[in-house]
This record gives C-alpha cells, structure tokens and sequence, in this order.
C-alpha cells in the first residue's frame, strides 16, 4: 500500500497519492489483477512527495504498456482526446462517432437556418424518434472548464433551430434534444442553467453514469491518439485527411500519413488490439 506521498496537480495543489483511485482506472481500463498489482508495486518505487500527476500518469502508462497495448490505450484514452487537438474538427467527428454508435445518422459541421439566422452546427444526429443538435466544446488544456456562458449562448442558438425546424415540419412527432459535450468539465453553474435550460450536458465526467467516458466506454471507440506506436507528428498528418479513430486506420491511410513501411503493422496491430480489446 502506497502511503505518505504528496502529487502535484497542474493547478499546483498537493494532493495525497490516492493508490485506489489508479487502481479503480486501471481496472476500468481492463487491466488483470495480475497488471494492476505490477503497476502499483513499480510505482511504490518511483514515487516521490512533490512528483507532478503528470509524471505519475505518464509513469504508469508506460508501466501498462509493456503489459498490454490495449489496456494502456484505454488507460490513456482521457490525454488522447484531449491530443485531437488543436483544432475542434477530430473532436466533433469523434462525439458523431459515438452518437451514431448509438444508432443515428450523423453529419458534423452542418449549416442549418435558424428562424431568426443561419447556424453552424457541430453535430447533426437522427434517427426516427429523435434528432440531436451537438456544440462540442474542445480545450487543450485540461484545467480549463467550460463556464456558465456556454449553455447561455448555445440554448438561444439551439431555440432559433428549434422554432424554424419546428415550423417546418423537420421535427414532426420525434423528440428534439440539444446537447453540449467538453472534453474537459464545466463549471457548477454551468451545469445547473444547462440541465434547468433543457441542455443534456455532457462533459468528461458528467453526469454520473453517462457522461463522455461512459459513453466511450460502452462504444468501445479509441481515438487514434491511443496508439503508443505513432509519433505526434504521424498521429497529426492522419488526423489532417480526416480519420479520427482507430478502426478507420487501413495500410493505405498509413502509407500517406508517411509512416515508415517498417512500422506500419506494429501500428495496425496495436489499433487492432484496441478495437478487439
């Protein structure tokens, strides 16, 4: 048992070493007993008081990693969304993915007429009960949260769409939903309008039991951040033609992101190994 260990969050607060809470991550991430006990013990010996939670983190992966490729990916999966970056467009393609693994249709960057203006819009989902507006919210930073001017300018974007779609007839008799989804958190008040507004607000840990990595988790969808086998510069160049997970990633797609032909099937077996896994 790991005791008596100060970490250093990245807002500069010192924490006490909660061994529990990795052991309940790695765990979620389908490490075997056997695995999280490694981890932990190899831990026990590169801890020291101060250490930054990033060089734990990073620490433990790297432990994981040798052990199994899947269970390192989906230990890492909250660092390889926030690595979609840096513009929002990988992380509006990966909230449709997951939305259509929920059985809809869906488009991303959508212009639709509002009754007042025109709107962009993030995410467009249906299917014959429901259709779904999405603003995805995506920071680099995992400090930063997403404050109460957020909901407050989505739900009057979101109304305008409502009362054209309405008239129009687009809706009919199916439900229409308006949601917002941070990879990061939001702020108290931010899901207190959200939720009062009518908002379904979703953020990396919110609300209980369906939040984003819930939803992830029940998917099973990785982004190819994941992958321990790509550099960032090869994960950048794939994530500019437009693949975002690793179920999409093909020989092909490789051999133009300009992978090195000397690695490509360690990257497609480790992709394979998080699809399966």
């Amino acid at each position: 048992m790991i005791k008596n260990i100060l970490v250093t969050k990245n807002s500069g607060e010192q924490v006490s070493f909660d061994e529990n809470k990795l052991r309940t991550s790695l765990k979620r991430a389908g490490a075997d007993q056997r695995s999280i006990d490694i981890v932990v013990a190899e831990l026990e010996v590169y801890l020291q008081s101060g250490m930054s939670t990033h060089k734990v983190y990073k620490k433990a992966y790297s432990i994981l990693s040798k052990l199994s490729y899947a269970s390192a990916g989906r230990y890492r999966l909250k660092k390889a969304i926030m690595e979609l970056g840096p513009t929002g467009y990988p992380f509006e393609k990966f909230v449709g993915a997951i939305i259509k693994h929920q059985g809809f249709s869906a488009k991303t960057g959508v212009i639709v007429e509002g009754k007042c203006v025109q709107h962009e819009v993030d995410v467009v989902a249906e299917n014959n009960e429901t259709i779904i507006v999405v603003e995805c919210k995506y920071h680099r930073d995992g400090n930063r949260k997403s404050d109460v001017k957020v909901p407050l300018y989505i739900r009057s974007r979101f109304n305008d769409i409502y009362d054209k779609w309405k008239k129009d007839g687009i809706i009919g008799n199916r439900n229409f939903e308006a949601w917002v989804v941070t990879n990061t958190r939001f702020t108290g008040d931010a899901e207190k309008f959200g939720d009062c507004s009518g908002l379904k607000m979703v953020s990396w840990d919110y609300p209980n039991h369906n939040s984003l990595r819930n939803m992830v988790d029940r998917a099973g969808l990785h982004p190819l951040t994941s992958l321990k086998s790509l550099t960032k510069k090869e994960k950048q160049r794939i994530l500019e033609i437009g693949i975002v997970l690793c179920r999409e990633i093909t020989t092909e797609i490789l051999i133009k992101s300009m992978v090195p032909s000397n690695k490509i099937n360690k990257v497609l077996l480790e992709a394979q190994s998080l699809i399966d896994g």
